[in-house]
């Protein structure tokens, strides 16, 4: 017997085989086509809570998307998961986040299932779908669905969109960026080695003009391929950044504060009918950590700031109109508007992590670190028009956090509605001529896992039980077509579980079990608050109380789903949540670079100087002028370079620039050394040594941590957002002229204040009273 794994080449061809072709009959494969079917475009905004469009009642001028919303249905009740990773995961899939392994943002590898990061065989996406069906598949944007230890050029990119289902793709794939200065661009699955954008580039301009080009490009091959466009926008995550005249035609808008623009949009809301009569808005949030200031109460200095902060943000969410006009007059051109579905909606709710005051340091106000010094700063100093250019990362503060997120309460991270109800407009003029879609409002209750159901019931296709040879994994969401097409027809989503990082919310037809979680506190019953989100919309009246036996049944019910979907286990406060994979200690090994090495990926280059102390030895055949290592960004990061024929180093403190001259430098060839020594506080001192003779010794600097130094390591140049403004004023890049022979790391004992030493010395604290 044979053990052959041969296949019989002419197995299964339905035509005929001759000895020549003049004695066979050809056949072909059907080609995937879907026969007519709609274009799809879903454009997913970051961080954009309920109000801040005008269909929800917003004062920012969108027109389009007011037209988008007249001609089509608004979703009033529509709920999403309160954080990124999990919520695109929900959206791509139609199956629970923690199913799929995002039950955190993938910047986090705790160890656990509803921590993998990583969308598996069996859990189609919508991108893949569609692909099989014969759609043109395409995806602009923010990705983040691949761990940040997995975002560089030497992953296997099994989880990069063009893994994903996606033909091409462009964009980041991290969970933000500068839009003037993108650290990391992606083209399909290749980073893209760029030295410097032109002065006149924009994040959001440029991937509208990527997806323009992809869809145009289509038309120009095939003029039937329907296509699928994944538009993801990185705003209005922060930093916030917006271009100078789109900030200009804000101007003022926001001097009355955020109580007034919380009761103008209220009003708006109550007149377009978006809430049953009755509905009341809550007072300021007032919760601990979460507290907002009443506007009246800030000096004038103040309010002139957070006005500020307040226009840059409105220009983010009007130049993404004016780029959604532009796609859309694109598809009109083509004569395609008509029959093109168009999802516009947001991630998850406005944010609060702008603390109290809002910062122009956007890394250094997001920072997570159990023992912050007492003389950190949050904040620096910029003037009033730098504000929300290229040289300042801004975040606004979470009084205009909770005015976006109008009439609800909290923020972003919340299983309350602010987290968590976001605007929602779905446009299809066929449809609706074909009775598809009855424009209007609709109020029942819908979920971020019944987007990909809805798209596909929508384009005539079902979803398939496998794939592949692979069994698929049922989803979790319900189609909402029948709701688009009757205003009258019951919501599809009866219940649904919901957990962000402690915090936990079970619904059932109108009623929400929800809790605000305080880290390290019990999970018990206690926590629970009970509301009728039909009558109460904003949940104000908790009835828990009252209703003690329907606390425990969704409580239960809770418990149950918690454990179908590897919710388990819950955060802690252990700090196990910060936990990564031990395989990254790799990472931290000795690493040589030499001339023309692309730029290092962020979180690949972090793992060098993180929290640590470190050496880096520049190798210098002859010396030029210029740029010899540089990491970071205008966020944050330092540089070594020559200039005038002196060694200098350039150090940014999230902001703050701080520059040590190093003296003259030779032609001659050259061993460099800076050396960095983490110290208590954490602080680092640099040490500069030319030839084994130490040359400068720099003032005492706060470490950049958490996600800084944003930008990774380059050699020889200082690639696009520079260390130094001024020497980039003076030089642009400021590529090395000399002859370098190599740039190595060398990381070094981690700091005291690393957590590794944070968790020694409380052991050995807890000893001494043994």
């Amino acid at each position: 017997m044979s053990d052959s794994t041969r296949r019989d080449p002419y197995a299964g061809f339905p035509g005929r085989i001759g000895r020549t072709f003049a004695e066979s009959e050809p056949a072909w494969p059907a080609p995937a086509r879907t026969g007519k079917a709609p274009n799809i475009v879903v454009v997913l905004v970051d961080d954009m809570g309920y109000s801040d469009i005008g269909p929800f009642g917003a004062e920012i001028p969108t027109p389009v998307l007011d037209r988008l919303a007249e001609d089509g249905v608004r979703l009033t009740n529509y709920h999403t998961m309160p954080l990124c990773s999990p919520a695109r995961a929900a959206l791509l899939t139609g199956l629970n986040p923690h199913r799929v392994g995002y039950a955190m943002v993938a910047n986090s590898d705790p160890g656990f299932p509803g921590y993998g990061m990583e969308i598996a065989d069996d859990i189609p996406t919508l991108a893949e779908l569609l692909h099989d069906a014969g759609y043109a598949t395409y995806a602009v944007g923010k990705w983040h669905l691949v761990r940040d230890s997995a975002s560089n050029a030497a992953d296997d990119r099994a989880n990069w969109p063009l893994q994903k289902g996606f033909d091409q793709y462009y964009g980041v794939l991290e969970g933000l960026t500068s839009l003037f200065h993108p650290h990391q661009l992606v083209r399909d699955n290749s980073p893209l080695d760029i030295d410097e954008f032109p002065d006149d580039y924009y994040y959001t301009d440029d991937l509208t003009d990527q997806a323009v080009n992809m869809v145009t490009s289509l038309r120009a091959h095939d003029p039937d391929k329907p296509f699928f466009l994944y538009l993801a926008h990185n705003a209005v995550h922060g930093p916030l950044q917006a271009r100078a005249e789109d900030i200009e035609r804000h101007r003022g808008r926001y001097d009355a504060g955020w109580d007034a623009l919380r009761e103008t949009r209220f009003a708006a809301q109550r007149a377009a009918g978006l809430f049953p009569p009755g509905t009341e808005l809550p007072a300021r949030n007032s919760e601990a950590g979460l507290d907002v200031p009443a506007w009246d109460s800030l000096t004038e200095e103040q309010q002139r700031l957070y006005a500020r902060y307040m226009e840059v943000y409105a220009a983010l969410v009007d130049n993404i109109d004016q780029n959604l006009g532009r796609l859309t007059d694109t598809l009109r051109e083509l004569g395609e508007l008509d029959d093109t579905i168009i999802v516009f909606t947001s991630d998850n709710g406005g944010t609060g992590e702008g603390g109290a005051e809002g910062t122009r340091s956007y890394f250094s106000r997001f920072v997570h670190h159990p023992r912050l010094p007492g003389d950190w700063d949050p904040d620096v100093e910029r003037a009033h028009d730098l504000i929300g250019g290229p040289r300042s990362l801004v975040h606004y503060p979470r009084g205009w956090g909770m005015a976006s997120n109008t009439p609800f309460r909290l923020y972003k991270g919340h299983t309350y509605a602010g987290g968590v109800r976001v605007p929602f407009v779905l446009s299809w003029p066929e449809g609706a001529r074909e009775g598809r879609l009855t424009p209007g409002l609709r109020t029942q209750y819908q979920y971020v896992t019944d987007i990909a159901p809805t798209l596909l019931e929508l384009a005539g296709l079902r979803r398939p039980d496998a794939r592949r040879g692979v069994t698929l994994q049922e989803p979790d969401g319900a189609s909402f077509a029948p709701v688009l097409a009757d205003t009258d027809h019951p919501s599809t989503h009866g219940e649904q579980y919901c957990e962000m990082s402690g915090n936990r919310s079970y619904y059932r037809d109108g009623r929400k079990l929800v809790t605000l979680h305080r880290p390290g506190t019990p999970y018990d019953d206690a926590e629970w608050a009970l509301y009728d989100i039909r009558a109460d919309p904003t949940e104000i009246h908790d009835l828990a109380a009252e209703h003690p036996d329907l606390v425990k049944e969704l409580s239960e019910a809770w418990e149950r789903a918690a454990w179908r979907n590897g919710v388990f286990p819950l955060p802690d406060g252990s700090g196990a949540l910060a936990r990564r994979n031990p395989a990254e200690q790799r990472l931290a090994r000795p690493l040589t670079l030499l001339p023309g090495t692309p730029e290092l990926e962020r979180y690949r280059s972090s793992r060098l100087v993180s929290l640590r102390s470190f050496d880096i030895e520049v190798l210098v055949e002859e010396t030029g002028e210029g740029v010899l290592v540089s990491h970071g960004d205008q966020g944050g990061g330092y540089n070594l370079h020559v200039e005038d024929g002196r060694l200098r180093l350039a150090y940014n403190e999230y902001g703050v620039l701080h520059e040590t001259d190093a003296g003259p430098l030779g032609p001659d060839a050259h061993r460099i050394v800076l050396a960095a020594t983490a110290e208590e506080g954490l602080r680092w001192r640099f040490t500069i040594s030319v030839d084994g003779i130490e040359r400068a010794v720099s003032d005492s600097v706060h470490q950049l941590i958490g996600m800084a130094p944003f930008q990774g390591i380059s050699v020889g140049i200082d690639r696009k957002s520079p260390v130094s403004w001024p020497l980039y004023e003076r030089h642009r890049v400021f590529r090395f002229t000399g002859r370098l022979r190599s740039v190595t790391y060398r990381p070094g004992p981690p700091g005291p204040d690393a957590p590794e030493a944070v968790a020694t010395a409380l052991r050995e604290a807890a000893a001494a009273f043994e």
